[in-house]
């Protein structure tokens, strides 16, 4: 049996609909964001870096999957940092897109120049922090409390990768 070879592409205004589904997915599960809804796709595109966002796509040429990258701050000193979000469709899950994905933002945020990739994980999702161990993220501490969420304050544990090329 052959082992798919997943291989990230642009994301563009045609994986919209996709794309959205997919955070649908994840913000109904409960363990992946604080956001209660997906946004409208022009505040979502707005969000993200152009250069920095992916998506795999299956067989039939749908969404499997993304991750995108914000920057932190528009303060220059910051231009380095970027925040990533990574989602998988639920029937696609256990397949090894997530990790393809975010060892190709990995590859174009440094060639970018970008020396650090963060995010916040609820620590109830212990597979996107066992994915992000894997690609080199650590642990920088537990942020108790941040936010509520559905009307329980929820924890998020904030991980960071550092570029060992870019200094």
């Amino acid at each position: 049996m052959s082992v798919p070879v997943f291989r990230p592409a642009p994301m563009l205004p045609e994986h919209a609909e996709q794309v959205l589904a997919i955070y649908r997915a994840g913000i109904e599960e409960g363990n992946a964001t604080f956001e209660t809804e997906a946004p409208e796709w022009a505040a979502f595109d707005a969000a993200r870096l152009p250069g920095h966002r992916y998506v795999v796509l299956g067989p039939d040429a749908t969404v499997s999957g993304w991750i995108a990258a914000s920057a932190v701050s528009a303060r220059p000193a910051y231009a380095g940092v970027v925040e990533h979000s990574v989602y998988v469709h639920p029937d696609h899950r256990g397949r090894g897109i997530a990790g393809v994905l975010l060892a190709h933002l990995i590859d174009s945020t440094e060639e970018a120049g970008i020396w650090t990739i963060q995010s916040s994980v609820f620590p109830e999702n212990t597979a996107s922090l066992a994915l992000h161990a894997a690609a080199g993220f650590r642990v920088v501490g537990t942020r108790e409390r941040v936010a509520r969420h559905r009307g329980v304050w929820r924890d998020t544990v904030l991980i960071e990768r550092r570029s060992p090329l870019v200094s």
